[in-house]
């Protein structure tokens, strides 16, 4: 796992920590009848990798709450990392969402979360969590249980500062 998430800023010399938001989603969180452990364990992550956390938002299975919650976010952070609603039940419609709101897809990361989540259970090919770009922030979603949320993200943090890096016009190898 990486250490540190930093950026070189154009000013100076000083690496400046990365900002990032979590966003939860779950009717019953948002509703106060559950506690979200899945942000609060995604975000310790995010932390431990380097990352400053800006905001966490609790949002209920609504594709226009998610659509809204994203579309903010967005403008102030560089990552934003969904957690929940990406199954296939019937109120799971954050990819979906999440879709509506990107600029483009980067199918490859969901891709390869689902590969390494298969290692550890067959019910990861069930996800339909998706990776994509909005301006200069990348949005990631994850499971909603709290160890598929930390062991998605943990499968692709070492992705994410090359992806931010590119999205910064930063691409020579």
């Amino acid at each position: 796992m990486s250490s540190s998430i930093t950026e070189k800023s154009s000013e100076s010399s000083l690496p400046v920590t990365l900002s990032a938001a979590v966003v939860t989603v779950s009717d019953s969180c948002a509703r106060g009848e559950r506690v979200d452990v899945s942000g609060p364990a995604v975000a310790e992550l995010l932390k431990k990798l380097g990352f400053r956390v800006a905001a966490t938002r609790i949002v209920q299975d609504d594709s226009m709450q998610i659509q809204n919650a994203l579309v903010h976010l967005a403008l102030e952070a560089r990552f934003i990392v969904t957690t929940g609603g990406t199954g296939i039940a019937e109120r799971d419609v954050t990819p979906d969402a999440t879709e509506a709101i990107c600029d483009r897809l980067i199918n490859g990361v969901a891709e390869y979360m689902r590969l390494e989540g298969a290692k550890k259970t067959p019910f990861a090919a069930l996800s339909r969590g998706v990776c994509g770009v909005r301006g200069k922030t990348l949005i990631l979603n994850v499971p909603g249980s709290p160890a598929g949320a930390v062991e998605s993200l943990q499968a692709v943090a070492g992705l994410i500062p090359h992806a931010l890096n590119l999205l910064d016009g930063k691409t020579e190898h």
